[in-house]
């Protein structure tokens, strides 16, 4: 999994006006952040709308990246929800050949007790062809997965190798980090946090940001992971505005304006997302004017 460390980003996925995938901004998009220097992408995250996608889109988008990716990085692929039958048997009938991992978040809405967190990990964990990478974020799922509950599953079950942390609880990180196992890989899911969160050692990170900012993301990164706090707190401080443009509404609309200024896509959503207001918009179009 030492493959794992470094930036990976999470892709958008790209539409057209009238909302049906755009494959040839898709393209774009993974060439975009590839020549840019991540080390890996993760298609079918959070950030690309998978909750308004069909499993038959879903499919075919996961066979389109690894056809364009063409092995130049790897990929990781999201596949969770809280029915765990439905994850098993996803698991079980993806075509997951070209996948690294699988980044598996933890089931929401449901809010299922730590034990249940434990059991729906176990029985993924047993039915994935694949490592599986776990994904705490409570602020979408509605229940925080504890370290207790992670460093459990990181330490019992063989097939769980990761962890994409997005609780925004630094105290929570240390004590998985100061706690795990060797070999197994703690990962930042929030990009404002991840340089302080490399520094208490953390192994990288699965950025939202890279979308657009995918040399500087990916610099920062590099240079935390090397110890070059000086490079790393540049870059960090360069790239904070834009953080907190990016996630003042909603993600991903706020990385998708960004990225349809930039013509890499158009600013098209699905419902219920949204674009961001027309005053974000106009900060956002005026920051990407000024980043140098």
């Amino acid at each position: 999994m030492e493959q794992l460390r470094g930036t990976g980003v999470a892709l958008v996925t790209p539409f057209k006006k009238d909302e049906s995938i755009d494959w040839n901004a898709l393209e774009k998009v993974i060439d975009h952040v590839i020549s840019g220097g991540v080390d890996y992408v993760v298609s079918l995250g959070t950030t690309g709308e998978t909750p308004t996608l069909s499993s038959e889109e879903k499919l075919d988008i996961m066979k389109f990246t690894f056809e364009k990716v063409n092995k130049r990085v790897p990929v990781v692929v999201g596949i969770g929800d809280y029915n765990t039958r439905d994850v098993v048997k996803r698991l079980e009938t993806c075509p997951l050949d070209e996948a690294v991992a699988v980044l598996s978040v933890a089931p929401y809405y449901s809010k299922p007790s730590q034990e249940g967190l434990f059991q729906h990990y176990k029985a993924v964990a047993a039915a994935s062809p694949k490592p599986i990478i776990l994904y705490n974020v409570p602020g979408r799922t509605g229940r925080n997965m504890t370290a207790q509950t992670t460093l459990r599953l990181a330490n019992e079950v063989p097939n769980i190798v990761a962890m994409k942390e997005a609780s925004g609880d630094m105290v929570q990180c240390m004590q998985i980090i100061k706690d795990k196992p060797k070999g197994f890989l703690v990962v930042s899911g929030d990009d404002a946090l991840a340089f302080p969160q490399i520094a208490t050692g953390m192994d990288g990170l699965i950025s939202v940001a890279a979308n657009y900012f995918a040399k500087d993301t990916a610099g920062m990164v590099k240079a935390a992971l090397a110890n070059d706090i000086a490079t790393a707190r540049e870059l960090h401080y360069k790239l904070q505005d834009s953080f907190d443009l990016m996630f003042e509404e909603n993600n991903p609309a706020g990385v998708k304006a960004f990225m349809a200024e930039a013509g890499l896509i158009e600013n098209v959503f699905r419902l219920p997302v949204v674009p961001v207001s027309a005053g974000l918009h106009s900060r956002i179009a005026a920051f990407r004017k000024n980043y140098k």
